[in-house]
């Protein structure tokens, strides 16, 4: 049967955040839905023992064959998963199990095609658990993807998405993005498509220290978010599905509005 929900965690130099992060979703998922998954992608490190990965079914792992960045790893995780709702979250799980819950509700009762955790938004907790020098750089980087990529759209870097899972089937085969920049390049894709977005408050819980480094990983987002415009232009980003599944759902909506109609 097909999972109500599957759990992306892509992994680097973490099997024991994974292992910890598993047990927690083990005790919470059950009481949350029926039918879950979790797949945990190894970016390449090689640090987790296989046979410790083999004891539930609801649980899969992925071993890269080398370090290929966030934006692969995720990829490779959410063209894997099978649930009718997809979700992507640091290994960590910095932001709680409940928040994948209400993603999951957006998306099955009301209707989304995406969300997004924005840590803009009132009612999140985020940046003052970041260093001063981070919280800078991440407001500079924000600034250049609003002004040449999503058009003032905030927050495209905050590490949990939900997609719905004909949409992620159609989307993610889209991704040219390898590393970090993905998550700007999947919020660009589902404007351009004009998906129907709700974005979320977020609170951080878990603070594990993140594998990006400033001086190395700032100049690469820009020169991927460069790649994005370039990828834009070339007319990459192209999708007829992705166009009908909108254009279906939006004339399901307009049906409903007429039948409600006096």
């Amino acid at each position: 049967m097909i999972p109500e929900v599957s759990i992306v965690l892509p992994s680097y130099r973490a099997a024991s955040i994974a292992r910890r992060s598993l047990e927690q979703l083990k005790g919470r998922l059950p009481q949350l839905f029926d039918r879950w998954e979790v797949i945990v992608v190894d970016d390449g490190a090689g640090d987790f023992k296989r046979h410790q990965w083999q004891d539930d079914p609801s649980v899969q792992l992925i071993e890269l064959p080398k370090n290929m960045g966030k934006g692969a790893a995720v990829t490779r995780g959410m063209m894997t998963a099978r649930g009718s709702v997809r979700i992507f979250t640091d290994v960590d799980l910095p932001y709680g199990i409940e928040t994948m819950a209400l993603m999951a509700e957006y998306i099955t009762d009301r209707g989304f095609h995406v969300v997004i955790g924005d840590r803009t938004l009132p009612g999140s907790s985020y940046s003052s658990e970041m260093k001063i020098g981070r919280r800078l750089a991440s407001a500079v980087f924000s600034a250049f993807v609003g002004r040449v990529v999503t058009g003032g759209f905030f927050d495209t870097q905050c590490g949990i998405k939900a997609f719905r899972g004909d949409v992620a089937d159609a989307l993610f085969p889209l991704v040219r993005v390898n590393r970090f920049a993905c998550d700007v390049e999947l919020v660009y894709l589902s404007l351009k498509h004009r998906l129907d977005i709700k974005r979320v408050p977020v609170r951080l819980q878990n603070n594990t220290p993140s594998s990006v480094q400033l001086w190395r990983d700032c100049p690469r987002g820009i020169l991927d978010v460069c790649r994005i415009k370039f990828h834009q232009v070339r007319g990459d980003y192209l999708s007829p599905v992705l166009d009908s599944i909108v254009a279906k759902d939006v004339e399901q909506l307009a049906q409903k509005d007429r039948m409600l109609s006096p």
